[in-house]
């Protein structure tokens, strides 16, 4: 998976986290609250991508990249539309 892998893993993610949280209602105004939440993902996803890669934990294209990314993209997620929510 490369970076237009990872974008589009992001954006997926970023727009079912909003969809599904279940304080999304709680977070304010859905536009602001959905771009928060895809670029929580895709920074996520960004950021297990490459510290992955550091790490050695998994190369381009091997299969263990993708539930790391969506894992960690998926916390960001939840985490920002959460503390959003608190507000």
């Amino acid at each position: 998976m490369g970076w237009p892998g990872i974008v589009v893993l992001g954006l997926a993610i970023g727009f079912a986290g909003w969809l599904l949280h279940p304080q999304r209602r709680a977070a304010g105004p859905a536009g602001r609250a959905l771009v928060l939440a895809i670029v929580a993902a895709l920074a996520g996803a960004a950021l297990a991508k490459a510290a992955g890669r550091a790490t050695g934990l998994f190369y381009d294209g091997e299969l263990l990249e993708w539930p790391v990314c969506t894992a960690v993209a998926f916390v960001f997620v939840v985490v920002s539309m959460a503390l959003r929510a608190r507000r």
